[in-house]
């Protein structure tokens, strides 16, 4: 007899994502196995629905957040289109200050959900979306719940909570480094805490773009950028470098040879698990594809071969 099962809120499909085995990239390794958690399973398509289902929950909790605030924040792209969902699925308006090199497909999204856009000087990137938020909620500090996805500790709490224990058991506790790009920084500082508590002997590593003009989505150069105040600058074992071009080049190779369509930054961690990897005899190397490569098909300087 076929089993009902009864219907899911959109916000109960957020998380448990799966971890995939990185097979063709990684064949001439011996005693490493590299996995990646693919985060566009998650129903708004990327990583950040954990962090923003997360902030939303705990900002109605506290009573930060009700039906005559407007829920406002700076993004890259990604925590808008889960903000823009959550907030759709729970009746609340949303306001989103990003940049306006925001591929198109994110700001079609976007409206799709009914997300009010505040388009912000691209040369200035996430830091300038960060002011613009700031302004707005300056201003008229009552109409807007300013979600501050950049300090509020929910962020990382929520991949303390979800993703680091969903990576332990899917590794069965085999896990033995753990990497991860920094934007606002939550995904690594949440997941690398609780793995730490786990097993100390872990090895994590952050990793972010090279320069201050990079073309890496959602990844900041901390040196040149607005600082997250989540940060944590004395977690990581190491903190690496990545250049865009060999991020876009991993794009390209995890298309054709993996059949996995991945953003910059998945494309990037992939860069450096595959670095790691090479320079250790054995161990379970994991990382995460924050979105998928079809939210930056419009972007040809990506896929077009050098």
């Amino acid at each position: 007899m076929a089993q009902i099962r009864m219907p899911a809120h959109v916000l109960n499909l957020i998380g448990n994502t799966p971890l995939l085995r990185l097979q063709e990239i990684a064949r001439d390794l011996n005693g490493v196995e590299i996995y990646a958690k693919a985060e566009w399973f998650n129903p708004g398509g990327s990583v950040k629905d954990r962090p923003a289902a997360n902030i939303i929950r705990e900002a109605e909790r506290t009573g930060q957040l009700t039906r005559d605030k407007i829920l406002l924040d700076a993004t890259s792209g990604n925590t808008g289109i889960a903000y823009a969902m959550i907030c759709a699925a729970r009746g609340y308006r949303a306001r989103l200050c990003m940049p306006a090199t925001a591929s198109e497909e994110r700001q079609r999204i976007l409206r799709a959900y009914g997300a009010d856009m505040v388009l912000t000087n691209p040369r200035e990137g996430s830091d300038g979306a960060i002011r613009e938020a700031r302004r707005l909620f300056s201003e008229n500090p009552d109409l807007y719940f300013y979600a501050d996805q950049y300090s509020n500790p929910a962020n990382w709490q929520a991949h303390y909570r979800t993703t680091a224990p969903e990576i332990w058991e899917q590794t069965q506790g085999r896990i033995t480094h753990f990497i991860a790009g920094l934007g606002t920084s939550g995904t690594f500082v949440g997941t690398a805490r609780r793995l730490r508590e786990l097993n100390p002997n872990i090895r994590l590593i952050s990793f972010q773009p090279d320069a201050p003009l990079h073309g890496l989505e959602g990844l900041k150069h901390m040196a040149t950028a607005i600082v997250p105040c989540i940060y944590d600058p004395e977690l990581a074992d190491e903190d690496r470098r990545v250049p865009s071009e060999a991020a876009y080049a991993m794009m390209r190779r995890l298309a054709r040879e993996e059949g996995l369509l991945v953003g910059s930054s998945g494309a990037a961690a992939a860069h450096v698990a595959l670095e790691v990897a090479r320079e250790i005899r054995c161990g379970v190397v994991v990382t995460l594809f924050p979105d998928s490569g079809t939210r930056y098909l419009s972007e040809e300087r990506l896929w077009n071969e050098v």
